[in-house]
């Protein structure tokens, strides 16, 4: 296993709820980022995330470690989930709310 998939392991498995996404959550850098932050808050769970546009080797080893080539990626209890659209169908869903009960994961008061 190369350095940064050891990196990215380290951070999906450390993080119940993890967001690799473009800039951050007070300062998103893409729309797809920006909207998968406003999924996550709406649900009111604690997460956190990784701006790949400050490092270089996760933006690329990201997409080789999900076998997904875009950004952002959601991975929740170590399980990747997908990307904004994903996470948009599945929050329509009511999926998303229900696995974050189901894997444990509760709102923030």
């Amino acid at each position: 296993m190369s350095d940064v998939n050891a990196r990215i392991g380290d951070i999906v498995k450390s993080n119940d709820v993890v967001l690799f996404m473009k800039g951050t959550p007070l300062f998103p850098q893409c729309g797809f980022s920006s909207r998968a932050i406003a999924i996550l808050e709406h649900l009111g769970v604690a997460y956190e995330t990784v701006d790949v546009l400050q490092d270089m080797e996760i933006r690329q080893g990201i997409k080789s470690y999900s076998d997904w080539p875009t950004i952002p990626q959601l991975y929740v209890k170590g399980e990747f989930l997908g990307g904004s659209d994903i996470m948009m169908e599945m929050y329509e869903a009511g999926e998303l709310h229900q696995l974050m009960t189901d894997s444990g994961i509760a709102a923030q008061g």
